[in-house]
């Protein structure tokens, strides 16, 4: 083989195998290990009423070597829970989240940012209450280790952001016994990697 299409053929070969080895990840929420929370102030300011959604679902893809990523949470918003019945059966009805009409939220990633190998930082939008916005997760903490029951890797984060409900058309209480409509959100989530495919 002639020289120049013997250099040709390596160059493609490196570019393909470069390729696989930058290929996205896919991973997928655990449900079980996965809770978007959050707090808001009570009657006055007084004091904090805080949550969790206990349903969840969603998946992240990651290629480390490009430093892109996305992410989508979708969250049940009928188990949403305050450790209190009658908040939880209030929440759900017309005047807050109105669930039987707005049963979903979800959170869809924009763009992921990275500092140096982990993500520092999601930029997306949330829809709630059928009103969608943007919203940027400040990640503090991204970690990937091999499950020690799975056999496969398994990335965890934990992340935050402050909102405004009323922005979302949930303005109950708000100016009236409750004095702003702010919400930090503290989400923590787990994925596990995809199994690859066998040869068919």
């Amino acid at each position: 083989m002639p020289a120049r299409r013997l250099l040709l053929s390596a160059a493609i070969a490196v570019s393909a195998s470069g390729a696989a080895i930058a290929a996205p990840e896919t991973y997928t929420i655990d449900a079980s290990h996965t809770y978007p929370s959050f707090k808001a102030a009570h009657i006055g300011g007084i004091s904090f009423w805080r949550g969790k959604i206990d349903k969840n679902s969603g998946a992240v893809t990651l290629d480390r070597a490009a430093k892109t990523g996305s992410i989508e949470i979708l969250m049940d918003m009928t188990s949403i829970d305050f450790g209190h019945e009658k908040m939880n059966e209030h929440a759900k009805k017309d005047d807050i989240f109105d669930v039987a009409k707005y049963p979903t939220a979800t959170y869809k990633s924009t763009k992921v940012v990275f500092t140096g190998d982990a993500i520092s930082s999601v930029e997306g939008n949330l829809t709630l209450h059928g009103v969608t916005k943007p919203v940027t997760l400040t990640v503090n903490q991204f970690k990937c280790i091999p499950h020690p029951f799975y056999k496969r890797e398994v990335c965890g984060a934990d992340a935050s952001a402050v909102i405004d409900r009323t922005e979302f058309g949930v303005g109950y209480g708000v100016g009236k016994t409750i004095p702003d409509g702010k919400v930090t959100l503290e989400i923590q989530v787990e994925a596990l990697k995809d199994e690859t495919p066998g040869p068919t």
